[in-house]
């Protein structure tokens, strides 16, 4: 997993979407959200599907794509 590219990816599919709109949608809390977004910390697996299914992508394309 390349946290950078996870990284990218979950910051421009939040989009304009606060991070308490999406932690809410997703049933995870804020801070979660944003260590994920700065890279301190990976999702379990079933926080992965949540946000996958949230941003209507693959957990492949979300989490694992862009690999070296």
């Amino acid at each position: 997993m390349n946290k950078d590219n996870m990284v990218d990816k979950l910051i421009s599919l939040r989009g304009d979407r606060s991070r308490m709109e999406v932690a809410n949608e997703v049933g995870i809390s804020v801070s979660a959200l944003q260590m994920y977004e700065n890279g301190q910390r990976i999702p379990r697996d079933d926080i992965k599907v949540k946000l996958a299914r949230f941003y209507g992508v693959s957990v492949e394309y979300l989490f694992y794509d862009g690999e070296d």
